[in-house]
């Protein structure tokens, strides 16, 4: 494998750095074949079915490179999310869902059709690994969990310069389709609210968002982030005090304004 041009493990530093990050930050790669795939140095490969949800955990929390393929995966849920399934008629009806997420068949419908998925019939196998590793040279995307203030921070240095305002849906279950599904499919910036099987099954904390880009828009990130650092705004924010005379701490963000 060629070397990378990409500093990924400083990358990932400076991510940690400014957003005080308390898990694993990922890459995510498919591939169109098995083979493909079971080239990635270190690679493990599933002994057991799991859902797409613990197969991001064990990067993200175990700091493991783990492939798949649809065959280890619970469920069509999982696979067609990211492209390692059909996604037939029968999917689509939400039927497996009616009546344990949503009221009616049509509501359950409606979900599926909701959902951003990876195209299927492209992709065989897939794999996530800790993006410092830079054993995914390069990633499709890059993921991490952070609390609401680190992501709206992020969310600030993508906007610093080139500015442009995010609109982010929210699909309530199966929010991996908001996250790596979107990401995947898009190639944008792509922030959800992790649902109950991310958080059963995922090990995803409480107070945790999601995010999933593809890799260019982290550097895009960290420029911002650093330009708002010397304008004196840092994360994790300093509490000003809800009685305070607001004047003196706005005088400080904006002197003469």
């Amino acid at each position: 494998m060629a070397q990378s041009l990409v500093d990924y493990a400083g990358l990932v530093a400076d991510l940690e750095r400014l957003l005080k990050l308390r898990s694993i930050c990922l890459g995510m790669k498919l591939f169109e074949t098995v083979e493909q795939m079971e080239t990635i140095p270190g690679i493990r490969r599933p002994k057991s079915i799991h859902t797409t949800d613990q197969i991001v955990a064990q990067a993200a929390r175990l700091g493991w490179t783990v492939g798949i393929t649809g065959d280890d995966l619970v469920g069509e849920q999982c696979r067609a999310v990211v492209g390692l399934g059909t996604a037939d008629a029968e999917w689509r009806s939400g039927k497996h869902m009616s009546g344990v997420w949503f009221a009616t068949n049509a509501d359950a419908a409606h979900h599926q059709e909701a959902m951003h998925l990876v195209p299927a019939g492209q992709y065989l196998a897939l794999a996530v690994s800790p993006l410092a590793s830079g054993r995914l040279d390069p990633p499709d995307i890059a993921m991490f969990y952070a609390t609401p203030g680190a992501m709206i921070y992020f969310i600030n240095g993508l906007q610093w310069s080139g500015y442009k305002r995010f609109d982010w849906s929210v699909v309530g279950e199966s929010a991996c389709a908001d996250s790596w599904g979107r990401a995947l499919k898009l190639r944008e910036p792509s922030l959800s609210i992790p649902c109950f099987a991310e958080r059963r099954y995922g090990g995803v904390l409480d107070d945790e968002m999601l995010m999933a880009l593809p890799v260019d828009y982290l550097h895009k990130a960290i420029a911002g982030m650093r330009a708002l650092a010397k304008n004196g705004f840092r994360y994790p924010f300093a509490q000003y005090g809800v009685q305070q005379d607001v004047r003196a701490g706005m005088a400080v963000s904006y002197p003469g304004r």
